[in-house]
């Protein structure tokens, strides 16, 4: 079941519920543009779903595995911390500004250091999470299966 993150309130339960995603990790992204070739080779050339999908895995029993979906994606910014680093995140960033949602990995961050901060930051239209009955590990979860 997907929960709406549309209001002040929601947004402030959501950074609550997962403690400001303290202890987690981004395990997979995917993009869909809405932008594709059919059979024939001609093409639907429009970006016109703009969807990102995120699965962050958490050190918690209660929602250990999540899918944040940010839709009317506006940017995403991914600066992946190199592999002799870790890149948990201790706490995360949620604004409302200017009818967009942003979020970011690191907590504290203000409106106007949002251009500024050289780590992963999403800027969408919408957001929505739910919690994923999956099992753990390094399995990729959007893998293509043809």
């Amino acid at each position: 079941m997907w929960n709406k993150v549309s209001t002040q309130v929601e947004l402030d339960d959501f950074i609550a519920k997962f403690l400001g995603f303290h202890d987690s990790c981004i395990k997979e992204i995917k993009y869909t543009s809405g932008a594709f070739v059919n059979e024939n080779l001609s093409m639907h050339p429009l970006n016109d779903k703009r969807k990102l999908t995120v699965i962050i895995e958490r050190q918690f029993d209660d929602y250990p595995i999540i899918e944040l979906e940010f839709s009317g994606l506006q940017y995403l910014k991914l600066y992946p911390i190199q592999e002799n680093y870790t890149c948990e995140i201790l706490d995360s960033t949620v604004i409302f500004k200017d009818g967009y949602i942003y979020w970011a990995d690191i907590g504290g961050l203000e409106e106007n250091q949002l251009d500024d901060y050289d780590g992963t930051v999403v800027c969408a239209e919408k957001l929505r999470w739910r919690r994923l009955d999956v099992p753990f590990g390094d399995k990729e979860l959007y893998s293509l299966n043809c």
